[in-house]
Formats: C-alpha cells, sequence, structure tokens
C-alpha cells in the first residue's frame, strides 16, 4: 500500500519539491484560462501531469520564458521534448550528442556540433538545449527543414482538415503574417507564407503524435494556439488523449481561453522594433538602388 501511494504522489508531482523558481519570476502569475482561477505552482504541474500532449508557448527572444521552460522540465520531466527551432536534418547530430554527454564528452562547441541555425540566438537557448541533451528523455526536431519550407514556399499544397483549413484560420493566419512583416510584405507572398506555417504546424502535429508520451513542444506563442495552430492540426489528425497549451506571456499581451488553457504570466520585457530597423533598411537601400524600393524586405 505504501508503494502505491508513492507512485501515486510521484505521479501527480504532489509529494515532491519542487526546484525553486528562477529568479525575477512570480509564483501569482499563473492562471488556469478555463476558470480563470490563479493556480500556484504545484497545481501548475498536477495539470500538466495529467496531460498527454503539452504545448509551451514562448516568445523567442525572452530568457524568462527559457527560465520558465528548463524550470517546468525539471519539476515535471517529459517522455520528449520536441523544438521548434530543430530541424529533421539536425535530428542526427542531436543523438549523437546525446551520445557523447552521457559518455562524460562534452564537445567544446556544441551549436557546431548540433548544426544550430543562426535564426535562433544561441544565447537564448543554449542552456535549456544543453539541460535537455543531458536528460534521458529524447530531444526531438519539430520543424521542416529549409528545402521543404522552400519547397512549400513555391508549390504550396493543399491543407486537408475541417479545423486547420477553415476559412476564418486562414484569413487570421494571414493578417498575423502581414502584421509580424509590418504590412511591407507584397500581398502576393501572403498566402504562400501562411502556407508554409500551416505545413509547419501540421508537421510539429505529426512529431507529437509519433514521440513518446507524455509528449512537450517548446514553439512561438503563434504555433500553439489553440485557435490557429498545433492544437487544430492535431485535430484534424486525430489526436487521443489530453493536449494542454501552457501560454508563457509578457505582462499587457493579452492571451485568452480560447487561444490556450494555461497561461504563466512574465515581466514586460523591452522588445527591439523590428519595423523600424526594416524600414530603416529599406531606405537605405532605396538610396543606392530606387528600382528596389518596392521588394521584399
Amino acid at each position: 500500500m505504501r508503494i502505491l501511494l508513492l507512485v501515486f504522489c510521484a505521479l501527480l508531482a504532489g509529494c515532491q519539491q519542487l526546484p525553486p523558481l528562477p529568479a525575477g519570476q512570480d509564483a501569482d502569475g499563473i492562471v488556469d484560462l478555463r476558470s480563470g482561477a490563479r493556480l500556484t505552482p504545484e497545481q501548475l504541474v498536477r495539470e500538466l501531469a495529467g496531460a498527454d500532449l503539452i504545448l509551451v508557448g514562448e516568445r523567442h527572444d525572452n530568457p524568462d520564458h527559457h527560465a520558465l521552460q528548463r524550470w517546468l522540465l525539471e519539476a515535471l520531466a517529459p517522455g520528449a521534448l520536441l523544438l521548434e527551432m530543430l530541424n529533421p536534418e539536425q535530428q542526427a547530430r542531436v543523438d549523437q550528442a546525446r551520445v557523447r554527454l552521457a559518455g562524460g564528452d562534452r564537445p567544446t562547441d556544441l551549436p557546431e556540433a548540433l548544426a544550430w541555425q543562426p535564426g535562433w540566438d544561441w544565447e537564448q537557448y543554449g542552456e535549456l538545449v544543453s539541460y535537455a541533451l543531458e536528460q534521458p528523455w529524447p530531444l526531438l526536431a519539430a520543424n521542416l527543414d529549409r528545402a521543404e519550407i522552400l519547397e512549400i514556399y513555391r508549390n504550396p499544397p493543399v491543407l486537408e482538415g475541417p479545423s486547420s483549413a477553415a476559412a476564418p484560420v486562414r484569413a487570421a493566419l494571414e493578417a498575423q503574417i502581414r502584421q509580424s512583416h509590418c504590412d511591407m510584405l507584397p500581398e502576393s507572398q501572403v498566402p504562400a507564407m501562411r502556407g508554409v506555417q500551416q505545413q509547419r504546424d501540421r508537421r510539429m502535429a505529426q512529431r507529437l503524435l509519433q514521440a513518446p508520451r507524455p509528449a512537450w513542444l517548446f514553439a512561438g506563442a503563434f504555433h500553439v494556439r489553440r485557435d490557429l495552430g498545433v492544437p487544430l492540426h492535431l485535430r484534424d489528425l486525430g489526436a487521443p488523449g489530453t493536449v494542454l497549451v501552457l501560454m508563457l506571456a509578457e505582462e499587457g499581451v493579452e492571451v485568452s481561453g480560447r487561444q490556450a488553457d494555461l497561461l504563466w504570466r512574465t515581466p514586460a520585457r523591452p522588445g527591439t522594433d523590428h519595423c523600424a530597423e526594416w524600414r530603416e533598411q529599406r531606405q537605405a537601400q532605396a538610396k543606392k538602388d530606387p528600382a528596389s524600393a518596392g521588394s521584399k524586405p
């Protein structure tokens, strides 16, 4: 009987002491968006412990979000962790690095060993990825390879599924693409870019279904949204089990119950004005070559 109780407690993550929260993070910032109730970190972990698939949304350049992701992994180990930041062509390198680390042989240049993509800031992800590589559960690629993305961009496949292919979903994603490109993207490119976005979401859903459970995905906020992203594809693919979406969001960022199940608020951080940078680049390019002023930013 005592053994059964210990097993039950471990499964609920309620009988073990949780790791301390990362510096600067507020334990009062956790909300169950389904009920509106505030949750303690212990209650959050118990909620997550009951799910088969857990999707965690982040702002890519927010170190608080990566610190909380690390905390979540320490508090409740997954069956597998999938990362948007890894492509299939990197999987063999990831597996080799895990074997080397397990044998006490740490690569001198870990980003080089992983063929880490320069578009993802290693300063942001290095600690999280290093921790994941040292764990017994697999670290898996969730994204598309660049060659696949280029082919989808040139020849967008027909997306099948009543949820993910719905007209309101396509329209909302296209609006988001325009906004994220500062309304400077040629309109002719918007449908193709939306096609790439949705095929990336479909790949993440497929990889989640293939992974050992409980399978976790760390990805950008729009990818994990219930109303626009991977959860719609999981529904279209007939995913069995419980799916939970935890959104990590800064103060002031609106997150509704349609978008996520759980929310963890983090302090607002100053962001880079990418639109201002793009406008400056376009203006500088226009001065050098006026004919290029209307080209893709």
